[in-house]
């Protein structure tokens, strides 16, 4: 198996050399050559083996399709390692939960952060430990977060061997939780920025980085965000997880409602729906920040600026340029590479939008790939968390509130299961929680108090020279 730039570069590369690398030369992201197409004998072997053998083997059987430059027996016990119930609270690692007729939550958040995130970033890090020790090399991870991936980064790398992490996040932006949970951590190899700006723009810090070729491999600089293949890769398990609770047959459907920022966690769905898992739809939830609401609606993606990008309740997707976003139109241009690079680096940079309306190619899209879309509000949240737990006795989060309400707007045939995948756990979030049920959520033992731990961080300006400085600065 193969991998290509959503831009078009002509070089072919292998799993473990895009584990580490990040973005393309040319700014692009990789894709494999192709999507491995299963069928029904295959799909039973994957429902016996969650049923039988649990998480990690059907891991290790959707992993084994895309990766072949890792020995089957070492990415075996690599899947192994990462999915135990130790780690993740519960032998299913992702129970499925009924809610009410049609509507299911998928528990995406008993990893060691409390989100979804974890999934793929406790795999990430075993994974990275595993190559950079294999090639005797060292990385520097740059990444960027809205508050889920910069904990769940920096917990599944500290004390990791041959890794550091340097992680921006928006000052201020994130919920006081956390904040807590990444700048508490005191271990030597994690480093936290906080930018003073909008995720966005440390997101384009992130890129600017990856963009520097020479900076880039002076000081080994990798990515955690699911602009790296092997994350969003990770996240495809679970779409089939998913599936085979909820089914049992392969002859039925089911959807997925997906909370989304930044396209990562949706556009694993698509994957797996492209390798053939019996998806019939994938609804984007978005909050106010709906700029893929707008293009599934319209087909027009207008980015916003810093001052144009709401601060919400649901703030890990307060986000106006999703980075895996061009991963699905790639697909959409029916993989033409030249022009997704003009529509990404010619067009949002210009103007800060491209306009696919009137192409025939976004016409099919919701009948050839499934998607469709909602948005939720501050007001939506919490009539949902308060609705959902007085009906049901259950507490949701602000994001998975958000993917909520959008399902129950799209659940259509009722003999198709609609799945929502729940993003984090409602502690992380508890100032909307007390608004919405006047009570505080539950918080996990281990992280009572955390808010009051002494903090590591470094506030500066959204300015890429700093970021770099303060990164050679802390490689000597």
């Amino acid at each position: 198996m193969l991998y290509l730039s959503t831009r078009g570069h002509p070089d072919r590369k292998h799993f473990c050399d895009i584990l580490l690398e990040g973005l393309a030369p040319d700014g692009g992201l990789y894709l494999p050559e192709h999507y491995p197409q299963i069928d029904g004998a295959f799909l039973t072997r994957l429902r016996k083996a969650y049923h039988d053998q649990g998480y990690a083997e059907l891991a290790f059987q959707i992993l084994s399709l895309y990766i072949d430059d890792i020995p089957a027996a070492d990415l075996k016990a690599l899947c192994a390692k990462t999915y135990t119930a130790e780690v993740f609270g519960t032998g299913e690692i992702v129970p499925l939960r009924h809610l009410e007729e049609g509507l299911w939550l998928e528990a995406l958040s008993n990893g060691p952060t409390l989100a979804f995130k974890d999934m793929a970033m406790q795999l990430l890090g075993n994974l990275f430990e595993y190559e950079l020790k294999r090639r005797g090399e060292q990385l520097n991870i740059l990444g960027a977060t809205s508050g889920d991936t910069g904990s769940a980064a920096e917990y599944a790398m500290r004390g990791k061997e041959g890794v550091r992490v340097f992680m921006t996040s928006p000052h201020g932006r994130m919920s006081a939780f956390q904040q807590a949970q990444m700048f508490s951590l005191q271990d030597e190899n994690i480093h936290n920025i906080a930018i003073e700006g909008v995720f966005d723009d440390c997101q384009d810090i992130v890129k600017a980085v990856s963009n520097d070729l020479e900076f880039k491999r002076k000081y080994k600089i990798g990515t955690v965000n699911s602009i790296n293949w092997a994350r969003l890769l990770a996240q495809v398990v679970y779409y089939f997880a998913g599936y085979v609770q909820a089914t049992e047959t392969n002859d039925q459907k089911v959807s997925f409602t997906v909370p989304s920022g930044n396209f990562g966690n949706i556009c694993a769905g698509h994957v797996a729906r492209s390798m053939g898992l019996p998806i019939a739809r994938l609804v984007v939830a978005t909050n106010e920040n709906d700029v893929l609401d707008e293009f599934f609606r319209t087909g027009v993606y207008r980015v916003r600026g810093s001052a144009d990008t709401h601060e919400t309740s649901s703030p890990s997707m307060d986000i106006s340029k999703a980075s895996n976003f061009e991963r699905f139109v790639f697909d959409l241009l029916g993989r033409n590479g030249q022009r997704t690079k003009a529509l990404f680096s010619a067009a949002l940079q210009t103007y800060g939008r491209f306009d696919l309306s009137a192409d025939p190619l976004f016409a099919d899209a919701a009948a050839k790939y499934g998607f469709e879309s909602g948005k939720s509000t501050h007001a939506d949240r919490l009539a949902t968390i308060r609705d959902t737990y007085n009906r049901f006795g259950v507490t949701i989060d602000t994001h998975t509130a958000d993917g909520v309400k959008v399902a129950r707007e799209h659940r259509g045939d009722p003999a198709v299961p609609m799945i929502v995948l729940e993003t984090a756990l409602p502690i992380k979030f508890a100032e909307t929680i007390q608004e919405a049920l006047g009570h505080a959520p539950e918080r996990p033992a281990r992280f009572a108090g955390i808010e009051a731990l002494p903090k590591r961080v470094q506030v500066m300006p959204a300015d890429v020279q700093l970021v770099k400085a303060y990164i050679e600065r802390h490689c000597q």
